[in-house]
């Protein structure tokens, strides 16, 4: 569901999001489309969200991706790691950034506030700019505020020449290790959804974002447009959770069916709308989905008697198969709280999903029965 507004502090023209729209047209997407998604690794979102976590770093001594670098494989360095090779002219360039971001940003949701939401966006729209103040080519004016500006293009070599070639790389291996399964699977996964949610998959392909540092969850979607931000070095979005976290962030735009569909049936039985139950059942959902997909086959079929040729509808014993447990189960959400949602789920909307009720039933039985 769509955040309530916010008030802006920093409120962009209409002309200039025409500016913003006119400049990404004549750029090309850093991956070449696939199915369902668009992927990029833009300059100025990932200088955006490292600058953003390295200022929430400072001001809560923790970090707000939690699980961003926890495998060592997929360590990604900051700025603070390279302290010691910056030169005195970039360390104030980059302390000026991180103290623009600490003032105005730092105590701000990446999701849920409208400034930073819209500053993402644009930011995105830009990322075929080598500037953002429109000096060197007229297109490339992103229409910031002035002081905005000056912080992100004054960081700008900073980064380039520090961190950015690692953090690309990093976005590139996880796109490239990602891909396949989206060009095998992505239509299919597609489709599945928007039939569970009663919806329409947006015909066009849904941007994502990839940048070393997300948000606190490594992963966040918002709307109007529909944009996915994903995290290439949290720990929770490697091998196949991979796909799963892109499907389930991408449902935020088509799930909305379910949430009408859950508070219009508890204001007619007059109960109390069940926090957080939609959000389960996403999870949930894409998880069912894609579990098929993701559960292999481990047993080379030479294990198999020539004699005894395997049923075509009887799946491989247990042993042979290793079975993808899904992004919830495997994060431990639902011992987080929504243990109940996960028992009506498993009751009321699974025989949904395996054909045997309806949606509206489905709903029906969940509601009443929390």
């Amino acid at each position: 569901m769509r955040p309530a507004a916010q008030r802006i502090l920093y409120i962009l023209p209409a002309l200039l999001f025409v500016a913003a729209f006119s400049a990404h047209a004549q750029l090309e997407p850093t991956f070449g489309p696939l199915p369902v998604f668009e992927f990029h690794s833009g300059f100025w979102v990932n200088l955006h969200h490292e600058l953003y976590f390295e200022a929430k770093l400072r001001a809560n001594k923790t970090a707000p991706a939690a699980r961003s670098s926890t495998s060592a494989q997929n360590k990604v360095r900051t700025m603070a790691d390279a302290t010691t090779s910056l030169t005195p002219a970039e360390n104030s360039a980059w302390e000026q950034a991180i103290q623009f971001y600490l003032q105005h940003f730092a105590d701000k949701d990446l999701l849920f506030n409208n400034d930073l939401v819209l500053l993402k966006n644009q930011l995105s729209d830009f990322e075929g700019c080598d500037e953002l103040s429109g000096a060197h080519k007229k297109t490339c004016d992103a229409g910031l505020p002035a002081d905005l500006t000056q912080a992100l293009d004054a960081a700008a070599p900073v980064y380039r020449a520090h961190l950015w070639a690692d953090q690309d790389r990093a976005n590139r291996r996880w796109v490239t290790r990602v891909a396949p399964l989206v060009e095998e699977q992505g239509v299919g996964i597609a489709e599945r959804l928007a039939e569970i949610y009663q919806a329409k998959w947006p015909k066009y392909k849904i941007r994502v974002d990839v940048a070393a540092h997300a948000n606190w969850a490594g992963a966040y979607t918002t709307l109007d447009p529909l944009r996915v931000t994903i995290s290439s070095t949290d720990a929770a979005n490697q091998g196949d959770e991979a796909l799963e976290v892109l499907f389930h962030e991408a449902s935020h735009g088509i799930a909305e069916p379910v949430q009408d569909a859950i508070v219009r049936e508890c204001r007619q039985h007059d109960k109390a709308i069940p926090r957080d139950l939609w959000h389960a059942l996403i999870f949930y959902t894409t998880g069912e989905v894609v579990k098929p997909i993701l559960t292999r086959n481990t047993a080379p079929a030479t294990n198999a008697p020539a004699s005894a040729p395997a049923h075509p509808d009887r799946p491989p014993a247990s042993a042979d198969r290793e079975e993808y447990v899904p992004y919830a189960v495997k994060q431990g959400l639902y011992q987080r709280g929504w243990n109940d949602y996960l028992e009506v789920l498993t009751r009321f909307w699974q025989p949904y999903l395996d054909g045997k009720t309806s949606f509206d039933d489905a709903i029906a039985h969940m509601v009443s029965s929390l």
